[in-house]
């Protein structure tokens, strides 16, 4: 059972918790989280979901993503997921997200960075993740097209891919 915090609409914490499929209440609001890993040669480390994960099943996605659980900041939501999902530590601490989309039940937090890992030494979980690939914005936009990747706004893709030079966190 997942339980996050509640928020109102000015982002801040209402002191109340939620279970996750509960039905939200009026004003109340969710944080969610995703990181897009970039290689300096401009790709993004992409995943493809399990065959049985519930919603969007064996799609294609950004590199890690999901909600923020209860006393989590987005920072150290950001971090689970990445550890939990592909293996991989990263420290978000002074980092701020890059881009936050609003949506209708909460604020989705966006997390860039460029660093070049080898992804045959990344530990994917079985239960979310079954293989990961570099994708070129091309390469994206084409599985996108296609129907092989979650359906994001292409704007969006464009824009993360744009965006990933700037205010970027870089590790090498």
């Amino acid at each position: 059972m997942e339980i996050w915090d509640v928020y109102d609409k000015d982002r801040n914490k209402t002191g109340k918790k939620m279970e996750r499929g509960s039905v939200f209440a009026d004003g109340a609001y969710h944080m969610v989280v995703h990181v897009c890993i970039f290689n300096t040669h401009g790709e993004m480390l992409i995943q493809q979901r399990q065959p049985f994960k519930e919603g969007w099943p064996n799609m294609w996605d950004i590199t890690v993503g999901g909600s923020a659980t209860f006393g989590e900041s987005s920072q150290s939501a950001a971090e689970r997921e990445l550890f939990e999902e592909i293996g991989y530590n990263f420290d978000l601490t002074n980092i701020r997200p890059h881009l936050t989309v609003n949506f209708e039940f909460g604020f989705d937090d966006y997390y860039l960075i460029e660093t070049d890992i080898t992804i045959e030494n990344l530990k994917l979980q079985y239960e979310e993740v079954q293989q990961v690939k570099w994708a070129s914005k091309e390469e994206v936009f084409q599985m996108l097209e296609n129907g092989e990747f979650i359906p994001y706004y292409k704007n969006l893709l464009a824009l993360l891919f744009e965006m990933r030079k700037r205010y970027s966190a870089h590790f090498r």
